[in-house]
């Protein structure tokens, strides 16, 4: 195209759209086919995705929360084999884990399936179980890591339990009674394995956050045994 042409194309505005007309023509044209193809299968990735939702996660979310209610039963008459194994007709913890992977009943499963196992002072499977479980729900989260704070210590992993503890004790600083007792314990745990100085900071912790806990105002004779008077 000559300098010329361009000029008289640029200056007659219905030929210049025809020409992009003719422009866009010869694109459908070329790619029209793998074009097509990308939107199909973006149609069917959506179709399946909703589908997915639809008809096989949000049924088993329902069968979860079912099955759950009645672990959480037992567990709460005390009846903990039948809370963790069943009854032979409703499931326990162990199976609602296993059968309804991914759900929210599932997680929280291996919370109540962690504290029987720490009550039965299993303390493998009550760490493995504990582990397992996490939520954005502070206070639950809060007192997963202190069960397994208690499990680590009691199963001769006391480092890691210290660390649960302070975990514990450093997510839910909105109630300072919980609050103020995981530290206390995390500062006790750390002074049983020697680490005197992580001991200290935790203890004035509790001293300068949560004055008027038990906890705090017993802090000053742990402190006074580390060489700590003021």
């Amino acid at each position: 195209m000559t300098e010329k042409t361009e000029k008289h194309i640029q200056q007659d505005p219905e030929l210049e759209a025809n020409l992009a007309l003719d422009r866009a023509k010869d694109f459908w044209t070329k790619y029209s086919k793998p074009v097509s193809s990308i939107g199909l299968i973006i149609i069917v990735l959506g179709v399946g995705y909703y589908a997915y939702k639809t008809f096989i996660v949000a049924p088993k979310k329902v069968k979860a929360n079912d099955a759950i209610a009645a672990a959480q039963d037992y567990f709460a008459m005390d009846s903990l084999d039948l809370a963790l194994n069943g009854d032979g007709r409703n499931m326990g913890f162990l199976r609602i884990e296993s059968n309804y992977s991914g759900t929210d009943a599932a997680n929280l499963a291996h919370y109540y399936a962690g504290a029987i196992y720490l009550r039965k002072q299993d303390f493998p499977n009550a760490i493995k179980q504990l582990k397992d479980f996490s939520t954005s729900a502070t206070q639950v989260q809060a007192s997963a890591y202190r069960m397994l704070g208690d499990a680590c210590m009691d199963g001769g992993k006391k480092e890691e339990g210290a660390d649960y503890y302070k975990k514990a004790g450093s997510l839910n600083d909105k109630d300072p009674f919980t609050s103020s007792e995981n530290l206390f314990r995390a500062a006790l745990a750390y002074e049983t394995i020697g680490k005197n100085d992580e001991a200290i900071a935790l203890y004035k912790e509790v001293k300068e956050k949560y004055p008027k806990t038990d906890k705090g105002m017993l802090v000053d004779k742990y402190l006074a045994r580390l060489g700590v008077t003021q």
